[in-house]
């Protein structure tokens, strides 16, 4: 499946559900919601015993469009479209840009898949799916969401991106990332979690060329004396914490780029206090960041 972009031609780091999933989703939601009318048909023929028969049909219709479209639109407008089915499975109702939905995204969701899930058994929505790129149905597609995963398969330990250095986070925090395509970004993260496994040498000239293509798409300069593996992991971890305050309002945190050094032991309170330069870095050799011997 494709993956999510915005419409400043920013790829979000977000994976679109498939199909199983959802339809596991959609069928939890529904066996609770039809427990929940069952619950409340016992009730109302209760208290509708002394009605007439045209009277109880009107209750018995008005409850069940309550509980089939009422009830997932205020569940998903208040949850910001995670119901109980979607919970379990770890997924998630998003706009397409990434963005929490609102009522009126969850509305019309909730009044197409009455048509789409509940009218034609979910034929509708499975064929809508599996036509769709990103596996969108009509609901999806006439309220501008997406269904996304939330959890991730957890990374295996070789897998996992080396920790960026803070002192990179301020030069990035302006960098355009929209000019970076995707197909460069997988470059780069494969770079990133094989490079304990390349020779030094190779994987030194190999990051300088992915540090350059990507610098000069984003229209940043490469700090001197920068590893290249340092700052390509910095801009994958800029990319990340974009990607998450977008979609869930993760706060993002940026370190200024000149890291502070303490005071000598025995410095009075007023001493004055030099800024680490990029020569009197800490070395980092063992992470893939130090240059070749």
């Amino acid at each position: 499946m494709s993956e999510l972009v915005t419409g400043e031609a920013v790829a979000l780091g977000l994976q679109p559900a498939r199909l199983p999933s959802r339809a596991l989703s959609v069928a939890l939601d529904l066996i609770v919601y039809m427990g929940g009318y069952i619950v409340i048909t016992i009730g109302l023929v209760a208290a509708t015993s002394s009605l007439d028969t045209a009277a109880a049909a009107a209750v018995s219709v008005a409850s069940l469009l309550l509980i089939l479209i009422g009830v997932p639109i205020a569940v998903e407008t208040l949850t910001r479209g995670r119901s109980l089915g979607k919970l379990a499975c770890g997924l998630r109702v998003v706009r397409d840009d990434g963005g929490p939905i609102r009522f009126r995204h969850a509305l019309v969701r909730g009044v197409v898949g009455v048509f789409e899930i509940q009218m034609s058994f979910g034929v509708i929505a499975c064929i809508a799916s599996l036509v769709s790129a990103r596996g969108r149905r009509l609901g999806d597609v006439f309220a501008g969401t997406l269904v996304v995963r939330e959890r991730v398969p957890v990374q295996r330990a070789w897998d996992v991106l080396p920790t960026p250095p803070p002192w990179l986070a301020g030069p990035l925090a302006g960098a355009d990332l929209s000019g970076v395509p995707e197909g460069l970004w997988l470059a780069v993260r494969q770079y990133l979690t094989r490079i304990q496994q390349l020779d030094p040498q190779v994987g030194w000239a190999m990051g300088e060329r992915l540090a350059a293509d990507v610098a000069a798409r984003a229209a940043v300069t490469v700090p001197p004396g920068t590893p290249p593996a340092a700052f390509l992991a910095a801009i994958v971890a800029e990319r990340q914490a974009r990607d998450a305050q977008r979609a869930f309002g993760a706060p993002q945190s940026v370190v200024p780029f000149a890291a502070v050094a303490p005071p000598a032991a025995g410095a009075g309170a007023g001493a004055a206090v030099e800024p680490v330069l990029p020569a009197e870095r800490p070395s980092a050799r063992g992470t893939g960041f130090a240059p070749p011997a």
